[in-house]
């Protein structure tokens, strides 16, 4: 499954790059007591470092808040999901385990400091393109809203918007059922390309060893 970025938005945001992993034949089921251990401590870990500075002190969360602002949302308004995951730990109120492919993602965008999607491959149609959304386009979020994507950063396939590093789709959701699934990771704009190949394929190892099945990755630009 082909994926591209629109011109809109590597000239409105130099660097501007994602990590795209494709999996197949994968089985999705309850983590394993060692993901779920890795999640939890990583999470304290967090909790103990944010006592005596800011979310927004983080470098990979205040990148991706100057990113939202470069597209014309405020970021205090329009929370990226990595500092949304930052801000519950920060309240003690840490994730609780969904999933394997959930909790994997998870932990991965709390270490990386930048948001990571995951998606159903087999409810998606055609090849996708990651684009700014329009004023009169909307989905049904994972967070039970209605969510405006004007000027968000987009995920599109042939049907409509299903991913953003603000809110993803219910549409595209993975669930235990998930077969197939594709992963985009918003790296940081900074980030050079051989840290990005990096921590694209440490993501994608990982997720091999706790799913099976196969995974094949490549950055775009």
């Amino acid at each position: 499954m082909e994926l591209r970025i629109a011109a809109e938005l590597t000239e409105l945001i130099p660097g501007f790059k994602v990590g795209y992993i494709q999996y197949q034949d994968i089985c999705v089921g309850e983590s394993p007591q060692m993901l779920k251990g890795r999640l939890q401590l990583f999470q304290e870990s967090i909790y103990f470092e944010l006592e005596d500075k800011k979310v927004t002190d983080l470098p990979g969360i205040l990148e991706w808040r100057q990113v939202f602002k470069k597209t014309g949302k405020d970021p205090n308004r329009y929370r990226h999901s990595a500092e949304a995951l930052y801000r519950r730990v920060q309240k003690q109120n840490y994730l609780t385990s969904v999933h394997s492919a959930i909790d994997l993602n998870n932990f991965f965008s709390l270490q990386f400091q930048s948001p990571i999607g995951i998606y159903d491959r087999d409810q998606l149609a055609g090849s996708i393109l990651i684009r700014l959304g329009q004023a009169n386009e909307e989905y049904l979020g994972l967070n039970g809203r209605m969510n405006s994507l004007d000027r968000l950063i987009v995920s599109c396939d042939h049907e409509s918007a299903f991913g953003s590093p603000f809110v993803d789709s219910e549409r595209t959701a993975v669930t235990e059922a998930t077969k197939n699934a594709i992963q985009i990771i918003y790296l940081k704009p900074s980030l050079e390309k051989d840290q990005s190949e990096k921590l694209t394929a440490s993501l994608a190892n990982m997720f091999t060893q706790i799913h099976g099945g196969i995974a094949s990755w490549e950055i775009i630009e």
